[in-house]
């Protein structure tokens, strides 16, 4: 005689799981912000170093163990951004100064090509094109 395995018992039913209630901002400054803070508060010529930010930092009760590459990835923003010159040192590393010079803007040429005749038009008035008539 051929025996028959027994069919598998069916798996319970999972029940979906529950989504996770969103994290409530925090209503504190950011991390970029309190740098901004730091660098302006201190008397330092040479600028800010690293280290001497991360003390200030935690002295506001910044917590800079856990929130280390937030702190270099808001410096480096800040650098980009104009906002901080670095005085010393490449990358998050170095010592910093709050810009006194805002970062010009230049007139950059318009995206679409419609406006690229108007603004070669507008660029060319200002050249003198008929010299005969002086």
């Amino acid at each position: 005689m051929a025996e028959v395995a027994p069919a598998p018992a069916a798996a319970p039913a999972k029940a979906p799981k529950k989504k996770a209630a969103p994290k409530p901002k925090k209503s504190g400054p950011s991390v970029g912000e309190l740098i901004v803070k730091a660098v302006s508060a201190s008397k330092e010529r040479g600028g800010v170093s690293l280290a001497a930010l991360k003390k200030a930092l935690a002295a506001g009760g910044y917590d800079v163990e856990k929130n280390n590459s937030r702190v270099k990835l808001a410096i480096k923003a800040l650098v980009t951004k104009g906002t901080l010159v670095q005085t010393k040192g490449t990358g998050a590393s170095g010592s910093f100064k709050l810009n006194k010079k805002p970062s010009e803007t230049r007139c950059a040429p318009p995206a679409h090509s419609h406006c690229k005749a108007l603004w070669e038009i507008y660029l060319w008035s200002w050249v003198k094109t008929d010299w005969s008539r002086e």
